[in-house]
């Protein structure tokens, strides 16, 4: 469960998270370990969006012209590499 998902992962993980909260019936503990783990895929989901957003942007000022850029996916707008644990 420590890994790096891809967004379709990282987004179906979410859902399932939700659901299981959504319920009610976990113990305190692993209510707190779900929630913790959710916002991590909130935040990784985010970013993969932002990065997402951030290429389209880049093709739309080219007229819409796909040409090679310099652009890491995997940095955040802050910097930091986003991570799912």
């Amino acid at each position: 469960m420590n890994h790096t998902p891809d967004f379709e992962q990282a987004l179906a993980e979410l859902e399932a998270l939700v659901a299981r909260l959504e319920r009610g019936d976990l113990p305190l503990d692993e209510a707190l370990k779900t929630f913790e783990r959710g916002v991590e895929l909130t935040r990784y989901c985010q970013d993969s969006l932002t990065a997402a957003q951030q290429r389209v942007e880049i093709l739309l000022k080219r007229n819409g012209r796909p040409e090679p850029e310099a652009f890491s996916a995997s940095e955040s707008q802050d910097g930091t590499t986003p991570r799912a644990e």
